[in-house]
Order: C-alpha cells, then structure tokens, then sequence
C-alpha cells in the first residue's frame, strides 16, 4: 500500500464585505444554498436517533447513571461494571464514544461491549457528548467548535474518578467509538497518549486538517472503515451535516502508520467474506496499526447491532468489531 499524505484542506474562500454583499450575489446563494443542505443531514441525524431510542431500553439494565463537573460544566455518562469485576485485582477501563446525534445508551446497544466486559471483567463506561443533538469536538467534527481540549479534559477527568471509586489498572485504558466518536477517539490518542493505551475508530470522522497531532507517545490503533458509508465517504470529500472536509479513509491510514513509525511492510491479514485487513509493522515502541476494509459497508458497527439501512447503509457480520478491538487492546498497555 502506498503511503502518501492526506489530502490538503482546500483554502478558504473570501467573503465579501458586508457593505459589499450585493455586488456579490452568487456568494450569499452558495451560502444559502450549503445552508439549505445541511437542514435535511440535521433532520437525518435526529431521525436516527429517534429510530433507535426505541430498540436501546431493553439493554439498558444492570448499568449506572453518573456524572463528573469537568471545566465548570457538569458533564454525563453512562457505566456499566460486570459482576465478573473483581475489586481486588486492577481492572482495564474501556471507553465507548458515541456518534453524532446519538448518546451513549445507543453506543453500549450496537457495540455490545457489555457482553465482554461480563465474559472478561473489565469496566466499561460510555460518555456524553454536549449540545444538541449530542457531540464531540474533535478536530473541527460536529460544528467546528474550536475549544478542542474540552471533551479530553472531561474523558481525563472521568478516568480520574473511575481509577477513585474502582480498581482500574491505569496502564490498560482503552477509548473507540463510532463516527464523531472515532474522532474523539483519535483526538484523545494525539492529546491524551499518556493515559490511552490504544484506540479504535468504526466509520471514524477525521476531519482535516487533522495533522497537528503531537503524542507524547505513539499510541496503538485498530480502524475499520465500509466502502460504501454514506455518511463519512472512504474516497474521502465533503460530508456530513457540517460539510466538512474528509481525507480518503486510505491516505489517513497511510498517515497515522507514519505517525507511529511504521516502517515496515504493511502485511495482508486473511480476509473473511466482505473484510479484508492491513497491518502496518515495525512500528515506534510497538505501536502497530490495523485497518479492515468493509466491502459494501455502511455507516455502522460491524458485527453489532444493525442500524437503519436505509440511512446509514449495510451492516456487516463478517467481522465482530467489537471482539476484534478487545483482542487487539489486550496486546497493548501503557507498560509495554
């Protein structure tokens, strides 16, 4: 596989002055006419929201309710801890980010997560987004909010009082999420490398331009991405309620290999049905980053709960994300 740069964020265009707007009619069009388009992708947003509430309360058992004040702001979560959690031996810490215009009832329902931590004994916890509709601010996602460093000071914040009240084994924390929270879950490896011991993205949203990443270590990822998502495109382009820009899902894979010094040659995992898999090697203090490809993949979480598909495409059973990530995770602490 080739290893070229992400694409570049096409400039910015002037606006005309506000005195000067009417000499520059087909400016204010463009602008009502991105305007108009964003309406229905809001709409679309809400809707998949409102599509799935109604699925998500049966799992909603045996889970705690909480919330952290993080930058003066008091901030929500969901928890669940296992009754295979043993307080007497550290426990890894798993966090679950959800997407846009989703909450973190629906991320513990398509991800299943639950089902592992029962079988494996570690805590899982899913955060809240902020606004409305929920979201994170992750490198210009959701809005383009610039103060970046307030989602990852409310998830350091969170695993501060979870290490408090519960066993957790503070080399082995681990975030992943989908979309708008995969995002967050690469902006946490770029601004938080010292507390996350790996990371992993399904359908992540990284928005260009993404390259002012300065980890204080190069931090484990596992990515995967459908070919056919409709929501954030694996050609890359602009996108989403926003129309923000993307980078081609390859070239951004390519780049955080070369963030975490792989050097060397990227080996052909075996393919399963519509999965086919990457994984970079000879990566700085181990650091290797996997990639699996959906073929014909939507907007979804691969072996997880299926989403609406006529709005977020085709859900895959080929490949069980969710187990995939795990077993990755435990190949990678803070310790190694």
């Amino acid at each position: 596989m080739l290893r070229r740069r992400p694409l570049a964020c096409p400039p910015a265009r002037k606006r005309p002055a506000i005195g000067n707007i009417r000499a520059d009619e087909g400016w204010v069009h463009s602008a009502m006419k991105k305007y108009l388009i964003r309406i229905p992708l809001l709409i679309l947003g809400l809707l998949i929201s409102l599509l799935l509430l109604a699925t998500a309360a049966y799992r909603l058992t045996n889970h705690t309710n909480g919330t952290v004040v993080s930058s003066g702001e008091k901030r929500a979560y969901l928890l669940y801890v296992p009754d295979s959690y043993n307080p007497a031996t550290p426990a890894p810490l798993v966090i679950s980010i959800h997407g846009f215009a989703e909450w973190p009832a629906h991320q513990m329902q398509i991800s299943r997560w639950n089902d592992l931590a029962d079988q494996y004994g570690f805590i899982v916890v899913y955060p809240s987004g902020t606004r409305f509709p929920l979201r994170w601010r992750a490198y210009g996602a959701a809005g383009g909010e610039m103060d970046l460093m307030v989602d990852v000071t409310f998830i350091s914040d969170l695993i501060d009082l979870l290490e408090i009240e519960y066993n957790i084994d503070p080399a082995r924390s681990y975030a992943n999420g989908l979309s708008n929270g995969g995002g967050m879950s690469f902006l946490l490896s770029c601004q938080l490398s010292e507390r996350i011991a790996a990371i992993g993205a399904v359908s992540g949203a990284y928005l260009l331009p993404w390259v002012d990443c300065h980890p204080t270590r190069p931090v484990p990822a596992i990515i995967f991405h459908g070919t056919e998502d409709p929501i954030v495109p694996f050609q890359g382009g602009r996108s989403g309620p926003f129309d923000q820009p993307f980078p081609a899902i390859l070239d951004w894979v390519d780049s955080l290999a070369q963030l975490n010094g792989c050097t060397g040659d990227p080996l052909d995992l075996p393919a399963s049905g519509e999965v086919s898999g990457v994984q970079f090697t000879g990566c700085t203090s181990d650091a290797e980053v996997i990639f699996y490809t959906i073929a014909g993949g939507g907007h979804s979480w691969p072996g997880g709960d299926p989403m609406p598909e006529r709005i977020v495409g085709y859900t895959s059973d080929d490949i069980d994300a969710t187990q995939t990530m795990w077993d990755f995770f435990q190949r990678h602490s803070l310790e190694h």
